[in-house]
C-alpha cells in the first residue's frame, strides 16, 4: 500500500505477528511542533501502542515520541495520548468493530504524506498461540522452498 510521496517513519511489526488484520484506515494525528520535528528525525516507537474510542473521539496511547533536542520548554510528555482525526462515519464503523468481542485498534505504521503525519490504524483480532506457530511454520516452509530453488538453479 506504499503510495507516492509516502515516507514511512515507524512500523509496528509486532502487530502483524500478534493480530489478524481485518481492515485498515488512514488517520491524521494531532501533534505539537516539537513532536513533528522529532517524528521527522525518526524518533518514534509504535511498539505496544493501541487506540481506543471515548466520547466519539479516537485516541492513540503508548506511542512514544522522543523529546526534540532543541525543544526545551515546548517538549511534551513522550507517552501522552494523542487524538486521531477520522471522519464521523469511520469512527462509527470502528465503534461497531470494537464492541464485538476480540477486536482492537492497533496502529500499524506512522508515515509522512505531503508534509503531514499520518497513522495507518488497523482493526485487528488477536491471534492465539497456535495461530502464531502456524504462521512461523508457513514462513519457514516458504524459506526452505526458496532455498531449494536457489540451490537447484546453481547446478
Amino acid at each position: 500500500m506504499a503510495g507516492e510521496g509516502r515516507k514511512i517513519v515507524a512500523q509496528n511489526k509486532k502487530a502483524r505477528h500478534d493480530y489478524f488484520i481485518e481492515e485498515t484506515y488512514e488517520a491524521g494525528i494531532v501533534l505539537t511542533g516539537t513532536e513533528v520535528k522529532s517524528i521527522r528525525q525518526g524518533k518514534v516507537n509504535l511498539k505496544d501502542s493501541y487506540a481506543d474510542i471515548k466520547h466519539g473521539e479516537v485516541h492513540v496511547h503508548n506511542m512514544h515520541i522522543s523529546p526534540y533536542e532543541k525543544g526545551n520548554i515546548f517538549n511534551r510528555d513522550p507517552l501522552r495520548s494523542r487524538k486521531l482525526l477520522l471522519h464521523k462515519r469511520e469512527i462509527n464503523k470502528l465503534i461497531g468493530y470494537t464492541q464485538q468481542k476480540g477486536y482492537s485498534l492497533v496502529p500499524l505504521q506512522l508515515y509522512l504524506t505531503r508534509g503531514l503525519v499520518k497513522v495507518e490504524l488497523a482493526v485487528a483480532k488477536g491471534k492465539k498461540l497456535y495461530d502464531k506457530r502456524e504462521d512461523i511454520a508457513r514462513r519457514d516452509a516458504k524459506r526452505e522452498m526458496e532455498r531449494a530453488f536457489k540451490e537447484r538453479g546453481r547446478m
